[in-house]
């Protein structure tokens, strides 16, 4: 099932951009815009943390997304809260359907032991990044560092735990053309790093380019699918419409 809107609509849109596998962005995304990521080749992993605009201490929370709507993945309906309980974005439309909160960030070490060392003096913009390192290039652009690092999301990865507690990554789990949809409920800071998942087990060092486009969708009403999803989702959305009243 996924809900959408058209994110190419003249009158909407604001921007596109490609955000090469491997390399990280930031950016400011208001109250009422939406955010269509991009999948171009199957291989992509989005690594994502998300801060409050004005006020970065307030920050993305996985253990409150995950125990108020009682999942430990997430998808279309599914809403992202701080962890001041309110809600900074929410999966208005999913084609993907798996997306892990639990897998964390790619290291220098891990990548370096999984796939070689490939330095920028070697392979310029070819070389091998970590999801964490390039987050933290990410924020220090704004005078955050590695004690604002957080559990984060891995759009686009599936990991699933097995009796053992043992972590699995799924491989067959990318497709290229898969997208989903943010709707960002809070004026936020999200960073982004497309660089491999840390479990990813595959010998070589490809991750795929990701299309982040962006457009005016507003904020959501009282008929959202995200809001009424549970009653969790509702609290969380009236705390946030709080701060814009």
């Amino acid at each position: 099932m996924t809900q959408s809107v058209n994110p190419v609509c003249p009158e909407a849109f604001l921007w596109e951009e490609v955000l090469p596998g491997g390399c990280h962005w930031s950016g400011l995304l208001r109250r009422g815009t939406a955010l269509r990521i991009t999948d171009t080749g199957g291989r992509a992993n989005l690594s994502a943390l998300f801060y409050r605009a004005d006020e970065k201490l307030e920050r993305y929370n996985m253990p409150d997304t995950l125990k108020a709507q009682h999942t430990s993945m997430l998808t279309l309906g599914h809403a992202l809260y701080s962890d001041m309980g309110r809600v900074m974005c929410s999966i208005t439309a999913d084609t993907c359907g798996w997306h892990d909160t639990i897998g964390g960030l790619s290291t220098d070490e891990g990548i370096e032991a999984r796939y070689g060392k490939a330095s920028y003096q070697t392979h310029r913009n070819a070389m091998y990044r970590s999801a964490e390192d390039g987050l933290l290039i990410e924020l220090g652009k704004y005078g955050l560092g590695r004690r604002d690092l957080v559990p984060n999301v891995n759009f686009f990865s599936k990991v699933m735990a097995d009796r053992d507690g043992r972590l699995h990554f799924d491989r067959a789990h990318g497709r290229a053309g898969a997208w989903l949809d943010l709707r960002f409920d809070m004026d936020v800071l999200a960073v982004f790093s497309a660089a491999p998942h840390a479990l990813d087990p595959r010998p070589d060092y490809a991750p795929a380019d990701v299309v982040l486009t962006a457009w005016r969708c507003g904020p959501a009403d009282a008929t959202d699918h995200c809001r009424n999803v549970c009653a969790e989702n509702q609290r969380g959305f009236y705390r946030t419409e709080l701060l814009y009243r």
